[in-house]
């Protein structure tokens, strides 16, 4: 199991993410806890397309949980865990657990862990300082166990587990005569070591007596009490303290605060919790689990230097593709084979960045460069993202030693490459069902190059029929894409894997234009009413090396 003082990792790709970002991903998380024991999660910013499910049913792996934010949430940061406690104990036990675990609030929970309420010391103050009524011992309902308890006490006539509900409590300190005048039925009365003050009390149908100094109770004083139904209590303590004592044993059901508690779920975003306390006066506030259980305290001091979510990036390293809250995130190592974009990071990090066809080639090395085994299934998944990183080492992107390296990984993996990447590909290509939308981003980044925003969407597929059914669909979806989007430009690369070639379908003031400028192509169709926002691109099949630079030295 797990330790839970271990801090977790997440690592995770990009938007949209490809089969590279998701196994790289996944393979890398294994390798990072394989050699460092702490924990590594694989984790995903977006949906997982078909080719990658694909590869992931074929090697029996699980696909890594969404994770949408990596803002940082309460679950991220040190709490205090305080342990709960009952309702029904005592405001002397309160205080004393509180000066033992240094705290000033306490959880009264239930037995399954639910909160009922919070006492703070406060509380604790006013139940001293501002009671003046000599029935509240009874109203609070309190236990005598808290009041055998709280008097160190030992209950020589009674059941513990009973209440004291009525009456009020007073000090025996006139002759017996005196007495008979203000006891009353139901009434605790604490007394000394006189038999005629025992006697009178239960003769007035007290229904506790507590017997001070650690006095004895004879034989006939108990069988009276029995008789009557007086419970019998004795203190070591003299009556002056006893008295100034007895009012902590009431529970601190009486006093602690049930309604309108502000609580806060592990999963609340820290920005949202600095909001709400910056309204409250209180020190501290209870956290809860997600099935509503109590789990410590958080106060103000708790977030301050509160360190983000630890993540790893893979597959790329550009602010505009990383998941969502990563400016706020503690990133610790990016391993990527794109361009250097402009992830900021809070102190120095990790940084392995080559010029491959892919990432999981460089996560191969690592491997090797570790002295880790690389399991079949691992192996399947890296070769896998070689294969549709490189479109079966047809891309430019694609470099000797990927080639070599997906060879080596198709063998530990028990596949042939040609046969497999075929049935990738068909997956990759299953698009029915699909709506426009699903399509799109399925593999759609987003960049940026001087002032002008743009995203590129790429479908890779060795079906001609079904690359022109998607030329028909996809051309007036990106004018709904592009007013959704708010960018300047939209590209959506249909890419002929067999032949080598893209055609481009371009939405935006200019698109077309700047595609044409950037690839030196013949104008002359332009006019085409058909062409105008197509351009076809003969050996164009990579977006990160091919059509993104293109278009990032024209606007330069």
């Amino acid at each position: 199991m797990a330790d839970k003082n271990k801090r977790k990792t997440l690592v995770i790709g990009h938007k949209n993410p490809d089969t590279d970002s998701i196994c790289s991903a996944i393979c890398y998380a294994n390798l990072k806890q394989k050699t460092t024991g702490n924990i590594y999660e694989p984790a995903r910013a977006g949906k997982v397309n078909s080719e990658t499910q694909f590869v992931l049913d074929y090697f029996h792996m699980k696909k890594p949980d969404l994770v949408q934010t990596v803002q940082t949430q309460v679950k991220d940061i040190e709490i205090r865990e305080t342990p709960g406690v009952w309702k029904n104990i005592s405001l002397k036990k309160a205080w004393n657990l509180m000066q033992k675990d240094n705290v000033v609030t306490l959880a009264a929970v239930t037995d399954s862990g639910l909160l009922e309420g919070l006492i703070t010391v406060g509380d604790l103050t006013k139940s001293y300082m501002n009671v003046y009524d000599s029935s509240i011992l009874s109203k609070a309902h309190t236990q005598y166990s808290n009041i055998v308890e709280t008097l160190e006490g030992v209950m020589l006539l009674g059941d513990e587990e009973d209440y004291f509900s009525e009456g009020k409590v007073l000090i025996a300190a006139a002759n017996p005569d005196m007495m008979e005048f203000y006891i009353e039925p139901h009434d605790l009365v604490i007394l000394g070591n006189r038999y005629e003050s025992q006697l009178c009390a239960i003769e007035m149908e007290a229904g506790c007596i507590i017997v001070c100094e650690g006095a004895g109770v004879s034989k006939t004083i108990r069988k009276m009490a029995q008789e009557r139904g007086c419970v019998i209590i004795t203190t070591p303590y003299d009556t002056y303290t006893a008295a100034r004592l007895i009012n902590q044993s009431m529970p601190i059901s009486y006093f602690m605060k049930t309604e309108h508690l502000t609580t806060f779920d592990e999963d609340d975003f820290i920005d949202d919790v600095k909001e709400v306390m910056t309204s409250k006066r209180h020190r501290d506030f209870p956290i809860l689990n997600k099935n509503g259980h109590y789990k410590g305290m958080i106060s103000r001091r708790n977030l301050l230097g509160a360190r983000g979510k630890g993540v790893i990036l893979v597959d790329h390293n550009e602010k505009s593709q990383a998941v969502d809250g990563i400016e706020g995130a503690d990133i610790q190592e990016i391993i990527d084979h794109h361009r250097i974009g402009a992830v900021e990071t809070i102190s120095p990090v990790y940084f392995r960045n080559q010029p491959l066809g892919c990432t999981a080639t460089i996560v191969y090395q690592m491997y090797k460069e570790a002295g880790v085994e690389v399991k079949p299934e691992i192996a399947g998944l890296l070769c896998s993202a070689i294969i549709s990183d490189t479109l079966l080492f047809r891309s430019p992107t694609c470099t000797a030693v990927d080639k070599q390296t997906a060879l080596e990984l198709a063998a530990i993996a028990e596949i042939e490459v040609e046969s497999y990447a075929n049935k990738m590909f068909a997956a990759a290509s299953n698009l029915k069902g699909k709506s426009n939308k699903e399509i799109f981003y399925q593999d759609f980044k987003q960049f940026e190059a001087g002032k002008l925003t743009f995203g590129v969407g790429q479908i890779s597929s060795v079906n001609v029929e079904e690359l022109e059914e998607l030329k028909e669909r996809m051309l007036p979806y990106l004018k709904e894409a592009i007013k959704a989007h708010g960018m300047d430009m939209l590209f959506f690369m249909l890419t002929n894997i067999l032949t080598e070639s893209t055609e481009l379908l371009c939405e935006g003031t200019g698109a077309k234009q700047l595609i044409v400028k950037a690839f030196h192509l013949d104008t002359e169709n332009d006019n085409d009413t058909e062409n105008e926002q197509i351009v076809s691109l003969p050996g164009v099949v990579s977006r990160k090396k091919q059509l993104v630079p293109g278009i990032m030295i024209v606007e330069e």
